[in-house]
């Protein structure tokens, strides 16, 4: 079972063009709308490949509604949690003549602290009735400290789940020193995390990680692949070559992968290699985390995972 915390979800569009322009009118070609946000990402990939998961998130308005009803469809259990502020939007635009992508972002709305502890009161009560792993994924929300994340890590330890962690900048710190089970980041992440420079080894910078939490720790590398660290050592994986035009999400899609195969008792290998898959397959498409499940059992089948 995963449980996800829903700290900044937002409505993704993706517009899919031609050509983009500067100044110029553009009729999109195919328009893609999801629940998105780092941790509706990481929902539905992990669901995708079989994981039981809940989501508890902080929705507001008609936008929040919205998300909470296609959740649902894509049998996704929502606990939402009501908030002032209208969910945000964020946009993607595809050019098909550079491939390039464009985005466009709102800021996640800040929530009330009133909000907050009704928010964490809620996952405290789904996680309750669950084990598995509680998913803390995303930056400190607009309004708190930043050590927000790290009661969170907190509240998923008390109720005997392991916690998952992906965040950056001011919140990663005391997430990571909350003691989280697995920590997930990039390579500038963990650079900026533990202050040494961004070209530093990636196991070595995985391994100080782990020094500090006692857990797992996984290091993604764009088109380099990732490396894991446990108590047995190190693995890495690189990527097959196939690559796709749409990769927001694909780092969303992988913690979903590799959660929902930790959760079913996979090896660290083999959770790397089908977290691999689903961040290939993410990006063959548009839309966050709206991989097709057959594309990454064929992907599963190009990944090498390799224990140093």
């Amino acid at each position: 079972m995963i449980t996800v915390a829903g700290i900044s979800p937002s409505l993704d569009l993706t517009y899919l063009v031609e050509s983009l322009r500067l100044g110029a009118i553009h009729r999109p070609t195919s328009v893609v709308r999801c629940a998105g946000g780092k941790s509706l990402n990481l929902a539905r990939a992990a669901t995708a490949v079989g994981a039981d998961v809940t989501v508890v998130a902080i929705l507001g308005g008609q936008t929040g509604t919205g998300l909470a009803r296609s959740l649902a469809a894509a049998g996704i259990e929502v606990v939402a949690v009501d908030t002032p502020a209208e969910t945000r939007t964020c946009v993607s635009i595809a050019a098909a003549d550079t491939g390039e992508l464009t985005e466009v972002y709102e800021y996640a709305p800040e929530i009330p602290v009133a909000v907050w502890q009704r928010f964490a009161a809620q996952t405290g009560e789904a996680l309750a009735g669950r084990t598995g792993w509680l998913a803390v994924s995303g930056g400190a929300p607009s309004g708190l400290h930043p050590t927000a994340l790290a009661e969170l890590v907190r509240l998923g330890r008390r109720h005997g789940v392991k916690v998952a962690v992906d965040s950056h900048s001011a919140a990663l710190p005391a997430a990571v020193d909350a003691g989280p089970d697995l920590v997930k980041v990039n390579r500038a992440e963990a650079a900026d995390l533990l202050g040494l420079a961004v070209e530093t080894e990636l196991v070595r910078m995985a391994e100080a990680i782990r020094e500090r939490t006692g857990g797992m720790v996984v290091l993604t590398d764009g088109d380099g692949g990732a490396v894991g660290v446990d108590d047995q050592g190190a693995v890495r994986v690189g990527l097959p070559p196939l690559r796709g035009r749409f990769p927001v999400g694909s780092g969303d899609s992988f913690l979903g992968g590799l959660l929902a195969s930790l959760d079913a008792g996979g090896s660290l290998a083999e959770s790397l290699a089908l977290a691999t898959a689903c961040g290939v397959a993410n990006a063959l498409v548009p839309g966050p985390g709206q991989f097709d499940p057959a594309a990454v059992a064929d992907l599963r089948g190009q990944v090498v995972a390799v224990r140093e």
